[in-house]
């Protein structure tokens, strides 16, 4: 009786076991990179653990910034367009099936760029429009946007809660900070500060903590770093080129840049501000984004256009990508 008994205790548990199990196992995502490449207008679908190509998406004319869903099934893109022919959508793409779900239209919002998505909602710059905005992928619309009062609001840094955003903006040489009590439109922003920074800041990014700004100066070969609590120009930090992005690691150790001119990786300590190393590439990199425990960086990068695989610990490419023609912005999940 007492052996009948023992096993059934143990039929039960395992049976709880599986039951409680299965969710995480369903909730599990395929890890997923994604690349865009300007110059054909199209997106690529990349293995992060093989850097094998495994599908390719036509996008709007110049999608230049990309993101992923939480679960890695759909890309959000930004279709800024090109030189004569300015774009006005975004490209909502189906990353399994590798098709183009919609093209939304976003006009009057004209030149959409940089892109998060937080909470469910895609919040975007609109560079010519002077604005930020919000999409909603249930409702399939744009539901609130506001005006930066910004020449070339470019890049858009936000935070969790959605109460802070953050914008670079390249023709009034300012990062733009948009705060509010509740998520927005509610109520509309409760405070807006334009802070004066060097000359033509693009790249942006807000760190970890939400503590600092740090955005690349294009003209100055600088980063400057803002206190997000004084919203005050604290520091510059002398990098020696100019940062085509600028991007605090996961753990906000470190800030990485993809620097154009030189051709190279450089990693910068975020607390002492001082150069850790530099990594030298073939080409010029890009668009970074990171493995979620920060120890890989997936670079692209032209001339030679390739999409690289490196390890930031090692500071060595670990694999490569030939996915397109000038590819640009980048996103990766569950890796």
């Amino acid at each position: 009786m007492k052996i009948k008994h023992s096993l059934k205790f143990k039929f039960i548990c395992l049976a709880a076991f599986a039951l409680t199990a299965l969710p995480t196992m369903s909730q599990s995502t395929k890890p997923v990179l994604v690349a865009l490449n300007k110059a054909e207008a199209s997106l690529s679908i990349i293995d992060p653990a093989t850097m094998k190509v495994t599908g390719k998406v036509t996008t709007g004319l110049g999608p230049h910034e990309v993101v992923l869903s939480a679960d890695g099934k759909i890309a959000y893109v930004a279709n800024y367009g090109d030189g004569p022919s300015p774009g006005s959508s975004l490209s909502v793409i189906d990353v399994t099936t590798a098709k183009e779900l919609r093209r939304v239209d976003l006009l009057p919002l004209i030149r959409p760029h940089g892109i998060q998505l937080i909470g469910g909602k895609l919040y975007f710059t609109a560079e010519s429009s002077r604005a930020i905005a919000r999409y909603d992928p249930a409702a399939n619309k744009v539901d609130w946007f506001m005006g930066s009062g910004q020449n070339g609001t470019h890049m858009i840094a936000g935070t969790a809660d959605q109460k802070k955003f953050y914008t670079a903006n390249i023709g009034s040489d300012s990062v733009t900070a948009f705060e509010f009590q509740n998520v927005p439109p509610a109520a509309g922003p409760s405070k807006i500060t334009h802070i004066p920074v060097g000359k033509q800041p693009e790249a942006i990014d807000l760190s970890p903590d939400g503590k600092e700004v740090w955005t690349g100066l294009n003209a100055e070969g600088m980063a400057e770093i803002v206190d997000t609590a004084t919203y005050k120009s604290v520091a510059k930090v002398n990098i020696g080129g100019r940062p085509y992005r600028v991007k605090f690691t996961p753990n906000g150790k470190h800030v990485i840049c993809t620097m154009i001119a030189s051709k190279e990786l450089l990693v910068v300590d975020a607390v002492t501000r001082k150069e850790v190393r530099r990594m030298k590439l073939e080409g010029v990199p890009l668009g970074i984004v990171f493995s979620n425990d920060g120890k890989t960086a997936f670079i692209t990068m032209v001339e030679p256009d390739a999409i690289l695989k490196i390890d930031l610990e090692k500071m060595e490419i670990k694999g490569r990508a030939e996915a397109g023609k000038g590819p640009d912005g980048i996103a990766v999940s569950g890796y």
